[in-house]
């Protein structure tokens, strides 16, 4: 079974930064990608960025050069660092992480957490 605890969000003002984080835990054997993922209302969850165990990087056109995506793996940790945020960012960002858990591969959800950019 694999945990993802998120953290890192709350409100912000337009051009300032916040930094989440996703932390994994559980049987896991190996994580082959970690991303994070954002819905706001009334619209379809996205994709910000993703980061694969080999070390590349992909990101939405909308965050390229803003929301760099990093990961820890000695800690299991990804972190999105959301930098010159706009009102538009505002939405519950989710992290998703690939892994293998006892030789199958599992994709796994966190909770979300609130990322509000608004004065």
């Amino acid at each position: 079974q694999v945990q993802l605890v998120e953290s890192g969000g709350g409100l912000v003002q337009p051009g300032g930064s916040l930094r989440l984080s996703c932390a994994v835990s559980g049987s896991i054997f190996s994580i082959s990608y970690m991303g994070w993922y954002r819905q706001a209302p009334g619209k379809q969850r996205e994709l910000v960025a993703v980061t694969t165990s080999g070390g590349s990087t992909s990101y939405a056109d909308s965050v390229k050069g803003r929301f760099p995506i990093s990961r820890d793996n000695a800690k299991n940790t990804a972190y999105l660092q959301m930098n010159s945020l706009k009102p538009e960012a505002t939405a519950v960002y989710y992290c998703n992480v690939g892994s293998s858990v006892a030789g199958t591969h599992v994709s796994s959800w966190g909770q979300g957490t609130q990322v509000t950019v608004s004065s």
